[in-house]
């Protein structure tokens, strides 16, 4: 296969899954409407320096993350789109990134292209690159780091190991105003197999404050400056979102140790076949090149650290897929020239995975299947039929690259496709009508828009209100969820309502005008509906429930 062939793949392939569905799919709840609405609020408010969400102090990221995501709205304007252009972006540079350290590790441009498109068409990186969240920011700055730092040990220049140096703390400094001190950890934990196999700790000793003085550079302004201003951001920052996520035994998504195994298997498909051979051929030859004993490192360095965490989410894991992908692709290729049985057992791994999607959409979550509460219900046909044809094209495409492995095996990058081009349109409405309050709030707008106050008992509806309306006051009632610390602060405590004392402020706001509850209630029910003072008109869908009471 002709280098001019990868290139082509490559751009056909970022097109189709990175840029024409994104804007078509609705927007999730509680992340991608969180997001959504933090970086329109500081557009809107034109405070670069403290997070708000809805109004209301956040303390639970940094900065920068905001700063992306906030200029792919100033760009792309109100949209779907404008909102993941961030993680959009930052995919494709850290795609780059991938292309670049290989191509510096092997020289030679089919396995720096090839790396790309696999890392772009792994199911993690795409499932985490097409969903706004900060983790796709992370990972690029974690790969920045991580290629320049090799950038600066392959190099006899002074100058340009001091540049090294300067960019990796740079990119350091990013990702700590982007997630945190993640950004600081995780790149020396995975670069020390490295240093200590080639004995380069005089060398990091002496560049390495070049590392610390520009990463501290970047980000003691903006430190200093919401210190200043927010007295308590770093206290609640380091302590609660750092040591007690992590470490501590009340950590937030408590997980098992092997619970990344599977997660960090299944992420590399399509490309599952090529990994232990990737992974045992790096080994393998690593004394030959030492470039293979640091992206080993780069993968499983991270890969441990996150699992000795007491708190685990999938996409903790995305940077170890930049060096994977490189590994992989300098394994495909050799096992296309060797003719090796790699070929076919990714060929039949992907067989497997189709065949398996597709019996599960037709025999377990479509209506008349073995399920009794089958996820489809009897009016989804249509999206029963597009789920069923996501897997069967995944089916489809390993089929043909096993009847001809040596000539087809690259047709993996093309497994997740019908994916990437449907999967907004295979989504039952059980779950639209639960975490996808686009598709109810289009057709309440109207009352929304009318409504003086507007109240939610969930967080992340509340976002998606605020973001569809471009209003930050909404109030939040019964619940405060992850905004309890910032309701603490005086000048935002009047924006919860409790239950109990609904009753009473209703009475007095709805002189103002009208008043709307927009409710994610519990399994369809409507007990929290009942427990309501009489509303005027209440509109149900699903899990979301709205409920208007009139001026009076």
């Amino acid at each position: 296969m002709k280098t001019i062939t990868y290139a082509l793949a490559l751009v056909g392939l970022w097109a189709l899954y990175y840029v024409i569905p994104i804007e078509y799919r609705l927007l999730w709840q509680p992340d991608e409407t969180r997001y959504a609405e933090i970086s329109r609020g500081l557009l809107a408010s034109g405070d670069w320096v403290v997070p708000h969400f809805l109004g209301i102090r956040y303390f639970e990221k940094p900065i920068a993350g905001y700063w992306i995501n906030s200029l792919g709205q100033w760009i792309f304007g109100h949209s779907n789109f404008a909102v993941r252009a961030g993680v959009l972006f930052s995919s494709t540079l850290t795609a780059c990134l991938v292309a670049w350290i290989s191509w510096r590790i092997w020289r030679d441009k089919r396995t720096a292209l090839l790396a790309a498109v696999i890392y772009l068409s792994c199911l993690l990186v795409y499932g985490v690159g097409t969903y706004a969240v900060l983790d796709p920011m992370l990972a690029l700055w974690l790969t920045l780091g991580m290629c320049s730092f090799w950038y600066a040990a392959e190099s006899e220049s002074v100058t340009k190991k001091v540049i090294g140096y300067v960019i990796l703390g740079v990119a350091c400094g990013m990702g700590v105003m982007t997630k945190g001190f993640l950004a600081l950890a995780v790149p020396v934990i995975s670069v020390l197999p490295w240093v200590a196999e080639k004995k380069q700790w005089k060398s990091l000793l002496i560049f390495g404050p070049l590392a610390v003085l520009s990463a501290a550079a970047v980000t003691l302004p903006w430190a200093l400056t919401i210190a200043e201003r927010e007295p308590t951001f770093w206290h609640y920052f380091f302590w609660v979102e750092h040591i007690q996520r992590f470490a501590q035994e009340e950590a937030q998504h408590r997980a098992p140790f092997w619970y990344y195994l599977p997660v960090f298997l299944l992420g590399a498909l399509p490309w599952l076949g090529f990994l232990p051979g990737a992974l045992y051929r790096g080994w393998c030859d690593r004394k030959e090149n030492s470039g293979l004993i640091y992206l080993l490192g780069w993968v499983i360095m991270p890969l441990l650290f996150f699992s000795l965490a007491k708190g685990k989410l999938l996409t903790y894991i995305l940077p170890c897929y930049a060096p994977l992908a490189a590994l992989l692709a300098h394994h495909a290729l050799r096992a296309a020239s060797e003719g090796a049985k790699a070929l076919r057992a990714n060929a039949v791994i992907n067989m497997l995975f189709g065949f398996i999607g597709l019996l599960a959409v037709l025999l377990v979550l479509a209506p008349h299947s073995l399920a009794h509460y089958p996820l489809f219900t009897l009016q989804e046909s249509g999206k029963v039929l597009v789920a069923a044809t996501i897997f069967f094209a995944w089916l489809l495409v390993g089929f043909l690259s096993f009847t001809r492995p040596h000539k087809r095996w690259f047709y993996a990058s093309l497994c997740p496709l019908a994916l990437a081009l449907l999967i907004g349109f295979a989504i039952p409405d059980r779950v639209v009508n639960a975490k996808q309050p686009q598709a109810v709030l289009k057709l309440v707008d109207a009352e929304l828009q009318a409504s003086r106050y507007v109240l939610s008992n969930s967080v992340g509806v509340a976002s998606a209100i605020a973001w569809e309306l471009q209003r930050d006051d909404i109030f939040l009632y019964s619940s405060r969820g992850e905004l309890e610390w910032g309701l603490q602060f005086e000048d935002s405590a009047e924006r919860f309502v409790s239950e109990e004392a609904f009753p009473a402020w209703l009475a007095a706001h709805r002189q103002q005008g009208n008043i709307s509850l927009m409710l994610l209630l519990d399994s369809d029910d409507r007990t929290t509906i009942h427990a309501l003072p009489t509303p005027d008109r209440v509109y149900q869908q699903g899990r979301f429930a709205v409920i208007e009471y009139y001026s009076r």
